[in-house]
């Protein structure tokens, strides 16, 4: 049905009345979103967390790095796995805003006043759900992103590390994965209502204010949650390594022992600049366009 346009649509109580449909959509759309625009900026921090023996993959900050890769691999290299993180983005974004406003109004997240409690809830039950399908897909992506990576196709990686490490390879760093995002989560998802609402206290959609909240939250999460973010990172990229005590890392607790012993307490703030320069704008785009998305298909009555 067409929409009324003098009729003034109720924004704020979007997420207590819009159907499941409209925000997995919104999701799915906001995701996407985020993950193509700031790629780039992920590869660099995925590669500066990297333990690597070579000179030529040892960068000094995002500047040396996006120069260098450019210059000795092409711009290419710094979108390569774009496809991939692109096909798990979508699905998993849905279920993660759909489960997000889903547990949130069962919480009583919708209730008048900051209810961080119900917020950081309901975030950190979207994670769970959203990373366990997210998670092979970001394996192949670091696989592609890696200085020097065989792979030029999500589905060759893939295979390939199938048929030589197992299945058990796409989920090695969930436990690390969960144990990173859902704190992560909580604190965006109340750090963003906080700010949203404070912001915003008329509750009017205003595209500013969830640019603004979506940052801010996006960067103290990233730099909270930075130490897990390098273990994955280990535990995702150790088929790339012959080092053999990277190759037999088998979880967090070998990934942090390795990264302390080798690089002590600054090991755990490797990508840390990269992490924030992601996150802060993904985060700012991600909530905008789930805002946007889920605005518009309620004005429209898209269910």
């Amino acid at each position: 049905m067409a929409h009324n346009a003098g009729e003034e649509v109720d924004y704020e109580g979007l997420g207590e009345h819009t159907g499941l449909g409209i925000n997995m959509l919104a999701g799915a759309l906001a995701g996407i979103s985020e993950h193509a625009v700031m790629f780039p900026v992920d590869s660099i921090k995925t590669r500066m967390q990297v333990f690597s023996a070579s000179p030529a993959a040892v960068y000094s900050g995002i500047g040396n790095a996006f120069t260098r890769i450019s210059s000795t691999e092409g711009s290419r290299a710094l979108w390569r796995g774009v496809a991939s993180v692109i096909a798990g983005a979508g699905p998993a974004h849905a279920v993660y805003f759909g489960t997000y406003e889903g547990v949130k109004e069962l919480a009583g997240g919708n209730r008048e006043g900051h209810q961080f409690a119900a917020t950081a809830l309901a975030g950190a039950c979207a994670t769970i759900t959203s990373d366990a399908l997210m998670n092979p897909f970001d394996v192949i992506k670091q696989r592609m992103q890696v200085h020097g990576s065989e792979f030029r196709s999500g589905i060759t990686a893939a295979k390939t590390i199938f048929r030589n490490e197992g299945l058990a390879a796409f989920y090695v760093s969930y436990p690390t994965t969960l144990t990173m995002t859902v704190p992560f989560t909580a604190v965006q998802f109340s750090a963003y209502e906080y700010f949203k609402d404070t912001l915003n206290p008329s509750g009017a959609y205003s595209p500013l204010t969830h640019v603004t909240a979506g940052g801010l939250a996006g960067g103290i999460a990233a730099a909270v949650t930075n130490p897990l973010d390098v273990a994955k990172t280990l535990l995702q990229t150790r088929g790339t390594t012959t080092d053999p005590e990277l190759r037999n890392a088998r979880g967090m607790v070998d990934a942090l022992k390795i990264i302390g012993r080798r690089d002590g307490p600054k090991g755990f703030l490797r990508g840390l600049t990269p992490r924030v320069v992601t996150f802060m704008p993904s985060n700012a785009l991600c909530w905008l366009s789930y805002e946007f998305f889920k605005k518009v298909m309620k004005e429209y009555n898209y269910i």
